[in-house]
């Protein structure tokens, strides 16, 4: 019986222990000043690149090129995807990858997973909502 009172009191000390590891951990490095190394701020050109929708106007043949993890949505107008890799691009709303050559769906969130040339290239007018580094072709 007193082996077992032991146990119980090292499981305990053990777990008190790791309680306070664990919650020095999670206030550590804490800085209550907004704009600090623990809040620190971002900037506007942060923010319309990586977070604001944008809109752009595609003529045909343009193309849109996009950045690791930049996202589209067609809304206008007719474009096929642009794969040099052979990888295709994921249709998130789909579930599916889409090739070279494949039809970009309307309304359907499109993201480029590297930075190696896909993008979508217009068949007619377009209009592309996208967020992320893009550019035009």
């Amino acid at each position: 019986m007193h082996t077992t009172k032991v146990k119980i009191m090292a499981m305990t000390l053990i777990a008190a222990a790791i309680l306070l590891l664990l919650g020095y951990a999670a206030f550590a490095g804490v800085d209550s000043e907004p704009g600090g190394s623990g809040d620190p701020l971002v900037t506007q050109s942060y923010v319309d690149q990586y977070i604001q929708w944008k809109v752009t106007e595609l003529k045909a043949g343009q193309v849109l090129n996009g950045s690791a993890g930049a996202e589209f949505i067609l809304r206008r107008g007719q474009a096929v995807v642009v794969d040099v890799t052979g990888n295709g691009i994921p249709d998130v709303t789909a579930g599916a990858d889409i090739f070279a050559g494949g039809a970009a769906p309307f309304n359907h969130l499109l993201i480029i997973p590297r930075e190696d040339g896909r993008g979508i290239k217009a068949q007619s007018t377009v209009f592309v909502m996208h967020r992320g580094g893009a550019t035009v072709q």
